[in-house]
């Protein structure tokens, strides 16, 4: 396979989109029938609890965990309507003088719950189309930062500003990568959707209760073909009919230049099989990512950050030790902006390099990672490398990382990703016995645990467990409980 390709698995109970660069899996998306992500769609929702300390507040939008709020979120219309003393809303109110608990107000949801934190919420509403994003009750237009050049930004200003005068001067608009080579007559048609949309929404809301869903995103397929601007696309395959014909059906009407490169594929071995997308969500959900150099590296998340470690494994190189570390970290560079994309990790990341003492080589390393990440569609910042030889990055967050989408923590370990030892769990037992024989007399302990700590009891600590069989002066038998853990035991007295 080479170019860029989207394959779409899609069955009843979850669609899978996989972006395939060159034969290399680069992203993958998938949304559950079950629990669909909430991004962009938009709620009636009440206030239930003012957090004058966050400067934040609670929002009840009916789902299972209240959603979050921040001042700094609150939109302009909000202030408004709670300044009512003639003077101009300012932009330092604290959360009180914002929001009142029991007010309803439209939010609209920027990031899935996350673990246990509930969705992060914005009253600054926005509704997107192929071209454009309708800002409401907003003044201002945009255009993308990706459209470079001066002459077409300036014509895309020009041709919205007079559709705004004429069709929608209430509203501001963004306009997007993908209206770069947009016509007028296209920006028209969706400045005439977006504001009539608009209008059904207010109207729903209106006559809605709150805790009610207003307004959702498009599902993944459709919403990954609107918002995959800037990416040529090669071919487009589906392995649903029924979903092919939709999405052509959508690229007719919003697309049209994809619409000789979508694609049905009906073939009998799964889409994914195929093209090794299985495997290679396998693999990156492995903390070990291996280079083909012989080096190696290490991810692990956590609640905080995600840290990522850069070791040279089994590559000697040819020359010296610098030049063995700096080539290890150019080819780490390159994985990382592809497993950060691949595993959608966010939030804070602290990358590990290979500690190099030439300048010119950090540099290079630096440039190396910032070419990797140019192609994400996640905001990505990155700082210098520090005096210990870790770069800090932030990677934008709005949804579940791939890890904690496709899996759930270890019910034996906690999610811990160990277990105490057969050896630890044995002295702990031995503490347990001394302590039960103090408090009460019996006439025989019977001790149950795992296969593996009884077997080391009576192998290897079987001298240790006489003496103290011997202290306490009671008899004391081993029952072994298949369904325990390895740190599971229990003492009783017979």
């Amino acid at each position: 396979m080479t170019g860029t390709e989207l394959l779409m698995n899609i069955t009843p109970q979850e669609s899978r989109v996989a972006l395939v660069e060159n034969g290399i899996l680069t992203e993958l998306h998938l949304e559950r029938s079950r629990r669909r992500g909430l991004v962009g769609s938009i709620y009636k929702g009440t206030v239930c609890r003012v957090l004058p300390g966050m400067d934040a507040a609670f929002v009840d939008i009916g789902l299972d965990r209240t959603a979050f709020l921040h001042a700094s979120d609150v939109a302009p219309v909000e202030r408004e309507e709670l300044c009512n003393n003639g003077e101009a809303p300012r932009r330092n109110e604290s959360i009180s003088q914002l929001l009142r608990e029991g007010q309803e107000l439209l939010v609209q949801v920027i990031k899935d719950p996350l673990g246990t934190k509930g969705a992060r919420l914005t009253t600054y509403v926005t509704v997107p189309s192929r071209h454009l994003v309708l800002m409401p009750n907003q003044s201002n237009i945009g255009i993308s930062t990706r459209i470079e050049d001066d002459t077409i930004r300036s014509g895309l200003r020009e041709n919205m500003e007079t559709l705004r005068a004429e069709l929608a001067p209430e509203h501001g608009f963004i306009v997007r990568t993908a209206a770069e080579l947009a016509d007028r007559g296209a920006l028209r048609n969706d400045v005439l959707f977006l504001k009539k949309l608009w209008d059904t929404l207010k109207e729903n809301a209106a006559n809605c209760a709150a805790g009610q869903e207003i307004h959702a995103d498009l599902p993944l397929v459709l919403r990954i073909l609107r918002d995959m601007v800037g990416v040529e696309l090669e071919r487009i395959r589906i392995d649903s009919r029924e979903t092919w014909q939709r999405v052509c059906e959508f690229a007719e009407r919003y697309i049209p230049e994809l619409n000789d490169r979508i694609e049905h594929y009906p073939g009998e071995r799964p889409i994914f099989e195929l093209f090794n997308v299985e495997e290679e969500i396998q693999r990156a959900l492995e903390r070990k990512v291996e280079l083909k150099s012989g080096g190696y590296l290490i991810f692990d998340q956590t609640e905080a950050m995600t840290t990522v470690d850069i070791n040279t494994g089994g590559f000697v190189g040819h020359r010296n030790l610098e030049e063995t570390i700096f080539k290890t970290n150019l080819e780490a560079a390159q994985a990382i902006g592809r497993q950060l994309r691949l595993r959608n990790l966010g939030g804070i990341i602290i990358i590990d390099f290979i500690d190099m003492q030439d300048d010119e080589h950090k540099r290079q390393v630096i440039r190396a990672l910032d070419r990797a990440l140019e192609r994400d569609h996640a905001k990505c910042q990155i700082c210098d490398v520090s005096p210990l030889g870790l770069v800090e990055m932030t990677r934008k967050r709005t949804r579940e990382s791939l890890e904690h989408l496709l899996c759930e923590p270890c019910p034996t370990c906690g999610g811990r990703g160990y277990l105490k030892s057969a050896e630890t769990v044995c002295y702990e037992l031995f503490r347990e016995i001394l302590r039960e024989a103090r408090q009460y007399d019996a006439r025989e302990l019977r001790v149950l645990a795992s296969q593996s700590v009884i077997d080391l009891l009576l192998d290897e600590e079987s001298s240790s467990l006489a003496e103290l069989q011997e202290f306490v002066g009671v008899p004391i038998r081993f029952q072994v409980e298949t369904l325990y853990q390895q740190e599971q035991f229990d003492v009783v007295f017979i």
